[in-house]
C-alpha cells in the first residue's frame, strides 16, 4: 500500500477502474435507455450495466467462498478461453449464460445498480489490502481456479472492454482508464492471442495485414 493509503499493484489498478465506470453507469442517458439494445449484441442497456458491474462483484463473491488448493491454477489467458472458442455463437450457451446472469444484475435498475457497485468497491478497498500475495480463489462459478491477482486481470479487462460498450451504447464518452488499466487490458488480450493463433500470427497481425488471415488480434 502507498503512502497515500492507495493500493498497489493490480489491486489498486482494478479498484480504480471500478471506480472510474461510475461516470458512465451514472450518466442519464444510460437511465433513459436502460431497457433498450446496447451496442453488445443480445445485451439491453440494462443488461450491459449489470454484466459491467458483475466484473467487480464476482471478486467480492468469489472472495467469500473457501481457498482452494494450489494446483491447476489458469493464466489470464486461459481464463477467456470458453469465451474465445463460443466467439462467433452469440446464441450459444457460454453467452447466453452471461447475457443472462447480467440482465439479472441490471434488474434493480440503474439507481440500485450504481449504489451497490460504489458499496462493493469500498469494501473491496479493505478486503484486498487484507489478503496474501498468495491468495486463490475459484472461479467461473466452481470451475476453474486461480490466484487472485490473477483474476483481476482478468477483471480490468471485463470493465475495460465494457465500459467501452456502455459508453457506445448511449452516445456517452469512455470512462478515463489510467494507463496502468490499459496496459493490463492490452497484455492480456494479446496474451489470449498468442495462446490462440501463435507469436507469428500475431506479428503478421500487427505487421502485415494483407497477411493476417485468422485476424489474430480479434480474440473476444
Amino acid at each position: 500500500m502507498s503512502s497515500d493509503g492507495a493500493l498497489d499493484g493490480i489491486r489498486g489498478v482494478v479498484l480504480g477502474a471500478g471506480a472510474a465506470t461510475t461516470a458512465v453507469l451514472a450518466d442519464d442517458r444510460v437511465a433513459r435507455r436502460w431497457g433498450q439494445p446496447s451496442a453488445l449484441a443480445g445485451f439491453t442497456v440494462g443488461g450491459l450495466a449489470g454484466h459491467l458491474v458483475r466484473a467487480v462483484e464476482t471478486i467480492e463473491i468469489y472472495l467469500d467462498e473457501p481457498e482452494p488448493p494450489d494446483e491447476g491454477l489458469l493464466a489470464p489467458s486461459a481464463y477467456f478461453a470458453p469465451a474465445v472458442g463460443a466467439a462467433g455463437d452469440v446464441s450459444g450457451p457460454v453467452h447466453r449464460g452471461v447475457r443472462q446472469r447480467g440482465e439479472q444484475a441490471g434488474s434493480v435498475g440503474p439507481a440500485a445498480l450504481l449504489v451497490e457497485h460504489r458499496g462493493r468497491l469500498d469494501r473491496l478497498s479493505a478486503r484486498l489490502a487484507s489478503e496474501p500475495a498468495s491468495r486463490r480463489v475459484t472461479v467461473a462459478r466452481g470451475t476453474a481456479r486461480m490466484l487472485l491477482d490473477d483474476y483481476l486481470r482478468t477483471r480490468v479487462v471485463e470493465i475495460a472492454v465494457h465500459a467501452d460498450d456502455l459508453a457506445a451504447s448511449v452516445g456517452a464518452r469512455p470512462p478515463h482508464l489510467a494507463p496502468e488499466a490499459t496496459t493490463v487490458a492490452i497484455e492480456v488480450l494479446v496474451g489470449i492471442a498468442r495462446a490462440t493463433h501463435g507469436d507469428v500470427a500475431v506479428l503478421r497481425s500487427l505487421t502485415r495485414r494483407e497477411r493476417d488471415d485468422v485476424e489474430a488480434l480479434r480474440v473476444l
